[in-house]
This record gives C-alpha cells, structure tokens and sequence, in this order.
C-alpha cells in the first residue's frame, strides 16, 4: 500500500512510530504532545502490530518503560513534552551513557512562546547537556521522515535520539504519503550484563569517553550522510545575507522570502542541529559577509560555532531572547540584518476586519460548569486568610477567582504546602494551608509529596479535584480511570482514596464538588483535623469533566436586578463565563450562550439575587 493523506503534525509522527516496527510506546500526556500516542494506537490497530501503547503515570515512568525494553533488542519510543523531559532528566542522563541494544525514539514537542506550559524551554539543549543526538523537522512530513531516521541513527550508535517537533510542526496539517510497517529484525533478547545496563561510577569512566566518540561520529554522519535535512538554498548571484535556519524556522524563512520573491539571500538548512555539522556551517559563513542565525527558542546552533564574529544572533541582539519567533518576528530579524526599512503594526486588513468583528479578548477560565469552580469557590470561603498554593492543569486557572497562590510544577503543590507550612511553624503561627491538585497529576507526582508530609508531620488540607480525566490536555486516562488506548485492552483503575491511604492519610472525605455547603464545612473540619492532629487531611471533590458530556440535572437561574447590587463578588470569586456583568446598567446577568445550569451560583451571591427559575429543575 502507498497512499497520502492529510494529518496533523502529531499523527504523522504517530504514523512514522508505527511504520517504522516501533513494539513499545509510551507516553505521559502534555500539549503540544498529546495527540501522539492515541494515533499511534489508532494506526496500530489498522495496520494489525504487536505494538504496546501506554500511558504511563508520569514522564520519567514512561521514558524508564521505554528505556528497559530497548534494553532487549526491539525498537521502542517515549513521547513527552518540553517540561515533561525535566521530570525524566534522571534516567533520561543515565540511559545516554548506556550502549543500547534496541532503537530508542524519545518524541519531545516543545513549545515556543509558551503558548500551554510553565517554560519555553529548548529540548535541543538537554540533547547537548546528555550528548544524543537531536532531529528538528521543519515539517510534519519531513518530522515522519525523520522518525525513521531516528531509529536507524539509534541502532547504528548505540544511542538514544531525540525528535524534536515544537508547537507549530506538532499543529500543522500536511500531505504525507502512508506505507506499511517495514520489515525489520525486532527480536526481543534480553541479555544479562551488568557491565553494560547498571549505571555504577565505574561505568562511568568507561561510558562517557565512549559517548564522546559516538557523538563525534554522528557528527560526521550529519555532516555526510543527511543531505535531506542539511542543505544548501543559494542566491542567484551575490547574496546580501545569508540564513542559517532549524527547524520550523526555516520554514517560516522560506515562505518569507517567497512572499517577498527575494532571490538575493542564501539559507542553510539545518535538521540535525546537535551535533552540529560543523564543517558545512563553518564553509557556509565564510562565504557571506553578513550571516544571521534563526533557531527556536535558545541560541543552540549558535553556540555551536566557535567564532561569532561575523555571526547575527542572540548574543548581539539580532534575535529575540525570548518569545516565538512568528512569520512577522523573523521578517523583522531579517530586514534589520539587510539595514532595511521595518515596518511596524498588524496588517491594516486584519486590523479593519477585528474591529468590525467587535472581537474582544477574553483571558482562558475554566469551563461553564468545572466543578473546579465550586471547589474553589468553597474552600476559600470555607478558610479566606488561609494559603492557598496549586498545581499544574485546569485548576491552575483557580487563580481567575483568586483561589491560588502559587504554582511551581507538577505535583509541587503538595510540596509547596509543606514548605509554606515549615516556614508558618517556624514562625510561630498556624495560618491554613490548604492546596489543590488534580487526579490525574495526583498520580503524577502527588504521591511522593504527600508520604514525606505524613512521615514528617506536615499540617495541611490536601484537596484533590477529581473529574475522571486528564482534561487540560484533551481527556486522556490516568490509573484512577483504568482504560486504555488499544481496542480490547483494559487497565485496572488504583482508587485514589486507597492510594491516600497507602501513603498513611487517616482523614479522608470524598464529597461531590457542586455542593457548595457542604464544601466549606468539610473543608473547616478538615483543617482542624489537621491543625490537631499535625498531619495532612484529604478531601477528595468528585465530579465529572463537563467535557466528558454525562447527563447530569439541569438548573436554570436567573439574576433578580431588584437584589443585584453590583458588587461583582460574583464575577470575580466564582469566575464563571455564564455570568456576565453590565456596565452600563451595573448588575450581572446570566449569559444564555455559555450557562450550562448547573446551578451552582445559585449560592454563590452574598445578596441572593442569583435565584432559580421555578419550575424549570429538571
């Protein structure tokens, strides 16, 4: 079979891992990532592999799942995002010293901007920083390519390899061409060598000077052997600059110049950019006067090359040090490279056509009925002077009703708890502490957090927002949901109050999140528990994700303008898209178009003028 068709950045990729005879993938879910492992069990289906497709409880779970069965020989793949990686670094810098068996594939889609994570850091640095070897697909074609690429590169070093999709390859559509899986030796084999699969400082000595001479020799690979990814677009004629472009900015480059029908710059194109293939880019900048260097989001390539002198970039200022580098960041890059004229503001047709939209942005907030929301609006009613730190997912958004303190990553809320509790201690004082994280980043890495706060005595309300799903990041399971991604496979849910209890929490209430009342009693009780008995207490609020769409009572309310005294306490406590304020006529207003009835501000409003519409409860 040889047929095209349209795909998202991520499905190409999925369908790469397939194709390739990839027997292992796992993953932890993270935009711009997530998509990934779903396709790659949709087209493991339809095209009959053997291939086991997991979700594993975090990053560095699924990269050591991934990592211990390339161990035996067969070709395996994590995929993750940026900050994902941070939370695998651990195994992820042991196992590049490791003289692997199998093909390893790590996926790692980065997120320039950021437009959905807690950095825009750049993955191709922690390629550096463990000596692998990274590709960075300009395309989602060229990104399927390079998936194959990427296991042979792997099995011909020994080596872990890096793709490296960012956020606008990873949300393309493009035309790739769809093939069979192909035919290679995937014999599972594991042999006993210790010498070669325990990282002991011994090893060491031997493992890193190793590494140095693979890398060395994957350079000249690069160099050599990958002109489909390294190369040359030249100028007719003299070129007034020269471009030395990776990944999707090349792209971003290319459709640059075409636009402006520019034939008089030179680009390089670079796919492999650690190890840089050096000698190319060395014999590239002595040929032009004026060079610039384009790369996402940190100077990698630029750092690179030893001399700099004749180079523009981010270490003179040339390129942004932050922030996406947008179709209209690189045009200015570029013509202030040329010395020509800049010019500055939003395409005046754009412009007209959102003002006549009358288009007004709104910052993101939680769904119209999150029972985040009720959660939320409970427990800092329930305890207002009290800390309040969170976590990493939808709840982040907790702080639109000033219901969060501090963020730091995932799981860190626990943790974060503790630190404000030992400070509070030390201090004297017994201010409440009451944090919140999600289910799925419970597992994630809640767990740990909270058996240090029971072993060490730490007092705190840990409540736990639990939707049944992995929401933020498009609805995929966790161990407290138990499905799986291929047809006939099914998990075993770990109930989240057990685990709790696992870890040696004597206090735990599970009450349903849209009960407002009840809520902020429990929450009270909760932190007395925990203030007397010094140790964390639990409360689990349960309610499904909007999203998950399960029928659920319909409440219809309105706002009486009688009671509405215009305080917005509604507005900016309970934060709902359903509720809307007038600010010619100064009251709230139920907003048709988002109100789900839930019902739930029907006991948000201090004034009671948020009532039901009788007879309408259905």
């Amino acid at each position: 079979m040889s047929n095209r068709a349209i795909l998202l950045g991520n499905e190409a990729i999925a369908r790469g891992i397939v194709e390739a005879g990839c027997l292992v993938t796992t993953a932890y879910p993270g935009t711009p990532s997530s998509e990934i492992l779903p396709a790659v069990a949709k087209f493991a289906d339809e095209l009959g592999t053997k291939t086991a497709v997991e979700w594993g409880a975090n990053e560095k779970v699924a990269f050591e799942m991934a990592a211990s069965a390339s161990f035996t020989g067969i070709r395996t793949c994590a995929v993750m995002k940026q900050v994902g990686l941070n939370v695998a670094a651990d195994p992820f810098m042991s196992a590049a010293h490791f003289d692997l068996k199998g093909g390893m594939l790590l996926v790692v889609a980065d997120d320039p901007g950021p437009h959905s994570s807690q950095t825009e850091q750049d993955t191709r640095f922690f390629a550096m920083f463990a000596k692998v070897p990274c590709f960075d697909p300009s395309t989602a074609a060229e990104a399927k390519e390079m998936v194959f690429d990427g296991f042979d590169l792997s099995e011909k070093h020994n080596i872990i390899t890096i793709l490296r999709p960012s956020v606008r390859v990873d949300h393309c559509r493009q035309d790739v061409e769809l093939k069979e899986v192909i035919s290679i030796d995937n014999k599972m084999n594991f042999e006993k060598d210790p010498s070669r699969w325990v990282c002991l400082p011994a090893r060491v000595r031997v493992n890193h000077p190793r590494l140095n001479a693979k890398i060395e020799a994957i350079r000249e690979d690069f160099e050599n052997n990958y002109s489909k990814y390294n190369y040359k677009v030249p100028a007719k004629g003299k070129a007034k600059l020269g471009i030395i472009a990776s990944g999707v900015s090349f792209s971003i480059v290319m459709d640059i110049l075409k636009s402006w029908g520019r034939e008089d710059i030179s680009v390089l194109k670079i796919g492999t950019p650690h190890p840089l293939p050096l000698k190319m880019v060395d014999e590239f900048i002595k040929r032009h006067e004026n060079v610039v260097i384009i790369e996402e989001t940190y100077p990698v390539v630029e750092m690179q090359i030893l001399d700099r002198t004749k180079i523009k970039g981010r270490w003179n200022g040339y390129v942004p040090k932050a922030g996406e580098l947008l179709p209209e960041v690189t045009e200015e890059i570029i013509l202030k490279c040329l010395g020509e004229e800049i010019e500055l503001g939003a395409d005046p047709d754009l412009k007209a056509a959102l003002e006549e939209l009358a288009i007004t942005p709104r910052k993101p907030m939680l769904c119209p009925g999150c029972p985040h929301r009720a959660s939320f609006f409970s427990i800092r009613q329930a305890l207002p002077k009290a800390v309040n730190p969170s976590d990493i997912g939808c709840y982040t958004l907790g702080v639109n009703q000033k219901g969060v303190d501090a963020v730091m990553d995932m799981g860190g809320s626990v943790t974060m708890a503790s630190g404000f509790y030992l400070a509070h201690k030390v201090a004297g004082e017994d201010r409440p502490i009451v944090t919140t994280i999600g289910d799925s980043t419970f597992f994630h890495m809640g767990l740990p957090g909270l058996a240090s706060a029971v072993y060490n005595k730490h007092a705190f309300v840990l409540a736990i927002l639990d939707n049944s799903i992995t929401a933020m990041t498009g609805g995929q399971s966790h161990p407290g949901i138990g499905t799986k991604l291929r047809k006939g496979e099914e998990g075993r849910v770990v109930e989240i109050e057990g685990a709790c209890r696992g870890c040696g929490i004597k206090y735990i209430k599970i009450i349903k999140a849209y009960d407002i009342d009840e809520g902020k009693q429990t929450i009270k009780e909760a932190w007395e528990y925990a203030k007397e008995n010094e140790e964390p207490a639990v409360v689990i609020f349960k309610h499904p994700c909007m999203l998950l769409r399960r029928p659920q009572e319909k409440i219809q309310v309105y706002v009486d303008p009688e009671k509405c005294i215009g305080c917005k306490f509604c507005i900016n406590f309970f934060n709902c898209p359903g509720l809307v304020f007038d600010e010619e006529k100064k009251k709230a207003r139920i907003d048709e178009r988002f109100c789900v009835q839930c019902g739930v501000c029907e006991n948000v409003c201090p004034h009671g003028a948020i009532l039901k519409v009788e007879g309408e409860e259905a």
